[in-house]
């Protein structure tokens, strides 16, 4: 994993903030997801549920399927899950490697391109500050960028990984 570390303050941060915005997922994760598709509006098309064709993003973000895209705690795919389990693992990140790995590569799979993480990194900080408000200060900020390099840089890896670990 990415050779960024985190020190016990920014964990203690992260485990804080984390604990205020996850109180309400759902709105939350549509936070997210509407600043993601306001920056990569292609990126809705990736969210076709039971083949629904969604026409617009709104039509997307208001469906009884993406809400529940962002409900369930065992979708993978879902980008709280992910973050939830980076909160919950920081002591042990290294743990995650092989399941965010596994991540990257699905998402390849699915025709997510590797600079949309980036985006969604950007949609991440978005939700937090919105979530946060005034707490969401700099070193808040320098925290959660450090915590989703080192997401990123493990899922990286199973993006350019062949399926069969190459």
């Amino acid at each position: 994993m990415e050779n960024v570390q985190l020190s016990e303050p920014q964990k203690e941060l992260i485990r804080d903030t984390w604990q205020i915005v996850n109180q309400d997922q759902i709105h939350h994760g549509t936070v997210l997801f509407t600043r993601l598709f306001e920056l990569e509006p292609e990126l809705v098309f990736l969210f076709q549920y039971n083949s629904a064709n969604f026409s617009s993003v709104q039509e997307c973000l208001n469906s009884s399927e993406f809400t529940e895209h962002i409900r369930k705690v065992s979708d993978s795919r879902t980008v709280m899950t992910v973050i939830d389990a980076a909160v919950r693992s920081l002591d042990s990140l290294l743990s995650l490697e092989e399941y965010l790995t596994g991540l990257g590569r699905k998402h390849r799979a699915t025709g997510v391109k590797l600079e949309s993480f980036n985006t969604v990194g950007e949609s991440l900080l978005y939700a937090l500050e919105s979530g946060l408000g005034d707490m969401f200060t700099s070193d808040t900020r320098d925290a959660w960028s450090r915590l989703y390099t080192i997401v990123v840089s493990a899922m990286s890896k199973g993006w350019w990984r062949d399926p069969e670990g190459q």
